[in-house]
């Protein structure tokens, strides 16, 4: 049964949503106990917690030398993530908020992916360039906590309870931490094993079935905020997520180890990114107030289940 590529799949599935959602509870107790705003939480725990699958996922496939399913499992989740999980939201309830809370990290989404486009073009991320991303990353981390402190002390912004003394929130991460190892360990493996036994390619494994199943926590979060009339959250944790996928899981990979660019994922899966990423800002014209609804959630469905058929049409004539 340990052996069986489908099951490894659903384990490992499993193991990173069950890690990631009390990833997220322990890092909020935690953030309770130092006195952190809510504000710096969603920055920096919600925000590593939902991409914490596709972090250890592509991080153990670097490390296993797997570059396609490092690489395409965050491009593929990307995509899900805006094509699917923010197209179900939007089906959800509208999105209706003031686009000067968004627009500075719609910008930096759009920025870093093309970044990640020009460091790719010669087919290597290589580690320089991971620590390069990483660096990004640390920066607007500290940019954005910043501004989250400063909208603290005007009055706006809450500290969390505290639910968990320190040392249950310590232990609430470090047991997480080791069910997202494991999943991840579950899933590469499963993964790769599946994509031999079809006859399919790593790469249309890891940006349809891995990214999909790396991108659950970003629907669940979105989906429980667009229940809750919660817009902001519902779209800046899909956009907060994309950025970090970027510059904190490619480049902590890249880190681990060079990534090597395939040509599909390069000249196909990147340009999707890049392109979904457009579209998304352009659904969101005018800039001063946007409005996100349900025909344009239904446009984003659409055209991810169109880039989904199109990576295994394109996969079955290589």
């Amino acid at each position: 049964m340990f052996e069986n590529p489908v099951f490894l799949l659903f384990a490992g599935l499993l193991l990173l949503l069950t890690g990631g959602e009390f990833l997220v509870r322990g890092g909020v107790s935690l953030a309770a106990n130092y006195k952190i705003s809510t504000l710096v939480i969603g920055v920096t725990v919600v925000s590593l917690g939902t991409s914490a699958p596709e972090l250890v996922v592509s991080a153990e496939a670097a490390l296993s030398g797997h570059p396609d399913i490092a690489m395409g499992n965050v491009l593929g989740s990307n995509i899900a993530n805006i094509g699917l999980v923010l197209g179900l939201t939007i089906l959800i309830t509208p999105v209706f908020t003031d686009t000067g809370k968004l627009l500075f990290n719609m910008l930096v989404m759009l920025a870093v992916t093309l970044l990640l486009y020009a460091l790719i073009a010669d087919r290597l991320l290589t580690r320089p360039e991971g620590f390069i991303l990483v660096f990004l990353l640390v920066a607007f981390v500290w940019y954005s906590i910043r501004r989250s402190r400063i909208s603290l002390r005007n009055g706006v912004g809450e500290i969390p309870e505290k639910r968990h003394s320190l040392i249950i929130s310590v232990l609430i991460i470090l047991v997480s931490c080791l069910a997202l190892v494991a999943g991840a360990r579950f899933l590469v493996d499963g993964a790769s094993e599946l994509a031999r036994n079809i006859g399919v390619s790593e790469r249309a494994i890891s940006v349809s079935v891995i990214a999909l199943g790396t991108s659950l926590p970003e629907l669940a979060t979105s989906a429980i905020a667009a229940f809750r009339k919660q817009s902001d959250i519902s779209i800046g944790n899909i956009i907060g997520s994309n950025i970090f996928n970027i510059l904190g899981i490619l480049g902590t990979s890249s880190m681990i180890r060079p990534v090597g660019i395939s040509p599909g994922i390069l000249n196909f899966d990147m340009l999707w990114c890049l392109g979904i990423a457009l579209i998304l800002f352009a659904a969101m014209l005018p800039l001063r107030r946007i409005l996100l609804g349900r025909i344009k959630g239904l446009a984003l469905i659409v055209i991810y289940v169109l880039y989904i058929y199109l990576v295994f049409s394109r996969d079955s004539l290589l």
